[in-house]
């Protein structure tokens, strides 16, 4: 599928320098974050670990509410038993601060693929722009590093999540401003 850009009307311009922005932005604040994470990959594999705790909790708490408010037993005792393990997920994930990592560390890499063929396809998207390589080579990175934190298990559990965040930051922060940069570059080329 090829993206045809017309940016001979304004308001097309307006929209592609809108989108650069973003990119760039976004690029931005991920190389800041990347740096972060690979400077304190034990702190950042403890805080990803507690951080998705916290969202198994807000989940019990959801599924009680729903329990309170639902309108068969049946239903109550299905989100009574659901609100249990997602806060016995939670509290574990978020409490025990070594408990998990191994699992996070499987569901983590499994995340890196499946993010990796996203970017891959999305620099076969974006192939019109002279950027696209950059992110074809960021999908690249993070297959890699999903099949790096598979090989290195368990040994490697507790730093290979902050590390990897960290490199995966790093690299996807780089492709987005290089697109964002090869988009001001065929924007500024073809202004009349």
């Amino acid at each position: 599928m090829t993206l045809i850009v017309n940016d001979g009307t304004p308001e097309m311009r307006g929209l592609l320098e809108k989108g650069r922005k973003r990119l760039r932005n976004v690029g931005v604040v991920m190389l800041i974050l990347g740096v972060l994470a690979v400077a304190f990959p034990f702190v950042t594999t403890i805080a990803f670990k507690t951080v998705i705790g916290w969202l198994f909790l807000f989940g019990a708490l959801g599924h009680f509410y729903g329990a309170w408010n639902a309108d068969t037993p049946t239903r109550r005792s299905l989100d009574v038993v659901q609100g249990i393990v997602f806060a016995l997920i939670g509290g574990w994930l978020a409490f025990m601060p070594e408990g998990g990592i191994v699992t996070l560390t499987v569901l983590l890499a499994i995340a890196f693929l499946l993010h990796g063929i996203f970017e891959t396809l999305m620099a076969l998207w974006l192939k019109q722009f002279p950027g696209w390589k950059w992110m074809l080579v960021s999908g690249g990175i993070s297959v890699l590093a999903g099949v790096l934190i598979f090989a290195e298990l368990p040994s490697s559990a507790t730093w290979a999540i902050g590390l990897l965040i960290g490199i995966n930051l790093l690299s996807s922060g780089f492709s987005y401003l290089m697109v964002s940069m090869a988009m001001g570059k065929v924007s500024q080329a073809r202004k009349p």
